[in-house]
């Protein structure tokens, strides 16, 4: 009886032994309701702020470049072919008239810069594609607009990264609906510039942290 007993007591202990010592598996737990022990080496040990990626830019100045080389269509189509399609001014030097835009544009963009390092910005237009007559009083369409950007330190004049293109294009109104736009002063003029600007503080803010990730150009389209 004695050595049943004894039997009985060391089989309890070995049991209690291996409760205390087994570890409960957690690899496919949800790190949100994983025991805490599990996630500890996930957690930081301190918080802090992260350090800035790059110095903050402003906008010394901006050299607009509209190439001669771009082909100017003045046909009343819907979509016709050519880099410049632009009604809103009179027919004129529609390379100048791009121009234009671009330089108040990018300048009002420029102006919500505000960091320490001087830049300049070389802005080469690619393309700039608005509607014809005909389809901004019925379809509408897209603001097909992209240009190339460069941005130099304004001290050295060294180049700060490669030229990257970018697009810009934004929804054209259409039929009643750019009737009402204008009547509320929203002409495509001041909606491609508005527009500009804005995509333009998005490109500096990129180039001044250069590893967040970039918006594509739609995302920032305003529909005003």
């Amino acid at each position: 009886m004695k050595l049943i007993k004894l039997i009985t007591v060391l089989g309890l202990g070995a049991m209690v032994s291996a409760c205390a010592t087994t570890e409960t598996a957690t690899r496919n737990i949800p790190f949100e309701t994983a025991p805490a022990f599990a996630r500890a080496d996930a957690m930081p040990l301190l918080q802090t702020d992260p350090a800035p990626l790059a110095p903050t830019v402003r906008i010394a100045a901006i050299n607009v470049t509209v190439p001669q080389s771009l082909k100017v269509s003045e046909a009343n189509m819907y979509y016709p072919s050519g880099d410049i399609v632009w009604r809103e001014d009179p027919a004129g030097d529609r390379h100048a008239q791009v121009t234009a835009i671009f330089q108040t544009a990018l300048q009002r963009g420029a102006d919500k810069v505000a960091g320490d390092r001087p830049v300049v910005l070389d802005v080469t237009v690619t393309r700039f594609h608005a509607l014809t007559e005909k389809a901004r009083y019925t379809v509408g369409g897209v603001h097909s607009i992209a240009f190339t950007m460069q941005v130099r330190d304004a001290a050295t004049g060294a180049p700060l990264g490669a030229p990257h293109p970018v697009k810009a294009n934004l929804k054209a109104f259409g039929g009643q609906q750019a009737i009402d736009a204008e009547s509320r002063g929203l002409t495509q003029k001041v909606r491609i510039a508005a527009h500009l600007a804005e995509v333009l503080r998005q490109e500096m803010a990129r180039v001044s942290a250069p590893d967040a990730p970039r918006q594509g150009f739609m995302q920032v389209a305003r529909k005003l």
